[in-house]
């Protein structure tokens, strides 16, 4: 076994990242909290069709990750029970390759005759392999939990898509379009790269002016109308 080797190929079973918080964690509900902030114009807050369709989006979103983490503790139980489907063998050239595929494994065996043997009895072990799994899979629930975590991505999929014909009328239905756009995309993608940086420094930006702006208007809600009096007097 010292001149052995494993294949890159690995089965993607896991797709998703769960993001445990992020720099956004603040923004849209904070925003829906504080309802001069939230306003924008004369559109009530919750009156706001991107706030109401964010809203939703959230409760997916939510729903998607707590299903995530339980196929990927399933998943990690499953692995160290029965293993990823895959095959050990020994390739011409006297290596021994372990894959996780039967693509890959025609892609190192080829559709050549002499290694039609070999080839055969790959496909079964695999076959034998993969079968183990998907009855473990069945038995453990990871099948069923796989299967509504997908139907769950896809639903909040479609909700994100929606965001791009959904018109905002406060400024908390712009910070949720936001917010819902960073955090699935630092689930799928390089979030220290263009453009997520830039993205949440813009939410960030929203958020600290709205909040602002909320602030602002309770300290002139607060002076009596005889004491702006003065104070105008005063300048």
């Amino acid at each position: 076994m010292a001149d052995s080797d494993n294949t890159t190929t690995l089965p993607s079973v896991t797709r998703r990242r769960v993001l445990e918080g992020t720099v956004v964690a603040t923004t849209a509900w904070t925003l829906e909290g504080n309802a001069p902030a939230s306003g924008a114009g004369s559109t009530n807050v919750r009156s706001d069709p991107a706030l109401a369709l964010w809203r939703e989006w959230e409760r997916v979103h939510k729903q998607t990750e707590r299903l995530c983490r339980r196929q990927q503790r399933l998943e990690t139980r499953l692995v160290e029970s029965v293993g990823f489907p895959c095959v050990t063998l020994r390739v011409p050239e006297g290596k021994e390759l372990t894959v996780h595929s039967i693509e890959r494994l025609n892609e190192v065996l080829g559709n050549g005759p002499d290694t039609a043997a070999l080839r055969g009895k790959a496909e079964t072990e695999f076959a034998m392999h993969q079968a183990r799994w998907d009855a473990a899979a069945e038995k453990t629930g990871y099948t069923a939990a796989l299967r509504a975590e997908r139907e769950a991505c896809d639903r909040a999929k479609d909700l994100l898509g929606a965001f791009s014909t959904t018109h905002a009328t406060t400024l908390a239905g712009v910070a949720g379009k936001l917010d819902a756009v960073v955090r699935e995309g630092e689930a799928w993608e390089e979030c220290s790269e263009f453009p997520w940086p830039q993205i949440r420094s813009a939410l960030c930006d929203l958020v600290r002016i709205a909040e602002g702006f909320g602030a602002d208007r309770v300290r002139r809600r607060r002076i009596r109308p005889d004491q702006a009096e003065t104070l105008r007097h005063s300048r």
